[in-house]
């Protein structure tokens, strides 16, 4: 049986074209017997993959692009075999487990397009690319998997789920502007008591990373958006292009907060976009894809200085209530929150040495940017004003 997987292999896998996966697949096609082990295999090349980087999110992102919708569903059906063999596996791949495509059934819709499919899949598999690891691999030591949580981090992060789907499904702005200003501020106020407890207990956590999904299309708007939610809350962003995700550093509460964050605006604007069309239509303008990249553009720029405003505000807020806590001796804070800002930039730095700061352009139509603009106005989620940018965009990638 595996000298049939072997053939089927080296036929389909290291010679490209068509024919060579239809010479692979007959071969699985005629042996019913193999199927086991076929799967076997492919569940090797995703445990490859883990040991060089990828997590289980980037791995189906990457085959719905470079391949289909069917063949990562199949990498989903791979993947969920092969984490099922873990005692324990680290937060966040569980997160991303969850949310992966339903499992394939086997040998449909025939076997010979089936095993084509498998083929085609480890021939992707094959070829990856190693790229920078983010956080423990499946199988760590049960010590290495998390850091304690807070006594009242479950709750507060409910919360901030709770309020930011709020502001996702509401029809009223300013109710959205709300809910979405009150989740920034319990974040900060979250991220600002995490590194306190860290300082008062001399924890030895350090920065950590995770991986998001920056897409076609409008990935330039995506990614600018995503690095001016990094930057408010304390983490660092270096956006890969080519692969289609940017790399978030920065400490664990504040990951997750970046996380749910860029999420929801993410949500609001596409929303706010779509309502800003059917004006536009209604209007009797036919509105293209440079409005949408344009709303999309001024939607992040804005909202960055915001964000910015807001993180700026909220630091100074806690910095004076820590001050009047301790007798007004003050320098408790600021010290404690830099020091976790140069730990930051360090693990960033090391991570990606190589870094550029790329200048983004192309905005062309001004109808979209205003609109995007006054959609991040909508959306604030730190109060007051902030002066507005152009249509360019400086990223970390």
């Amino acid at each position: 049986m595996e000298s049939v997987i072997d053939r089927a292999c080296a036929a389909a896998l290291y010679v490209e074209g068509d024919a060579a996966l239809d010479t692979g697949a007959s071969l699985l096609a005629a042996a019913p017997e193999a199927d086991a082990e076929a799967h076997r295999r492919g569940e090797e090349f995703v445990r490859r993959a883990w040991d060089r980087g990828w997590h289980p999110a980037d791995l189906v992102r990457h085959v719905r692009h470079e391949l289909d919708e069917r063949r990562a569903a199949l990498a989903a059906t791979l993947i969920a075999a092969e984490t099922a063999r873990y005692a324990e596996l680290p937060p966040r791949w569980r997160r991303q487990l969850a949310e992966l495509p339903a499992p394939v059934p086997r040998n449909r819709p025939d076997r010979f397009r089936y095993a084509g499919d498998l083929l085609e899949l480890y021939r992707l598999l094959l070829r990856l690319p190693a790229i920078e690891p983010v956080g423990p691999p499946p199988g760590a030591a049960a010590d290495h998997l998390h850091r304690p949580p807070a006594a009242d981090e479950p709750r507060m992060l409910t919360r901030i789920r709770a309020l930011l789907a709020k502001a996702e499904a509401t029809g009223f702005p300013e109710e959205a502007e709300a809910l979405t200003t009150k989740a920034q501020e319990l974040m900060a106020r979250h991220s600002v008591d995490e590194a306190l407890l860290a300082a008062r207990t001399r924890s030895r956590e350090t920065p950590g990373a995770c991986r998001i999904g920056v897409e076609p299309p409008y990935e330039s708007a995506q990614a600018v958006l995503l690095d001016a939610v990094a930057s408010a809350n304390r983490c660092r962003a270096v956006w890969n292009d080519d692969l289609r995700f940017t790399t978030v550093v920065g400490f664990e509460p504040d990951l997750d907060a970046v996380e749910l964050l860029f999420t929801s605006l993410l949500v609001q604007g596409t929303a706010a976009m779509t309502r800003a069309e059917a004006g536009q239509r209604a209007g009797g303008r036919k509105r293209t894809k440079t409005f949408r990249q344009a709303f999309l553009m001024g939607y992040a720029q804005r909202l960055g200085r915001r964000l910015a405003d807001g993180a700026e505000r909220a630091t100074a807020e806690a910095d004076a209530a820590a001050d009047g806590g301790d007798g007004g001796t003050g320098g408790g804070l600021l010290p404690v929150l830099a020091a976790r800002d140069v730990a930051v930039t360090d693990t960033a730095e090391r991570m990606f040495p190589r870094t550029t700061t790329t200048r983004l352009r192309g905005v062309s139509d001004l109808d979209g940017w205003t609109h995007g603009t006054e959609a991040a106005d909508r959306a604030r989620v730190g109060g007051g004003g902030g002066s507005r940018r152009g249509p360019d965009g400086e990223i970390m990638a």
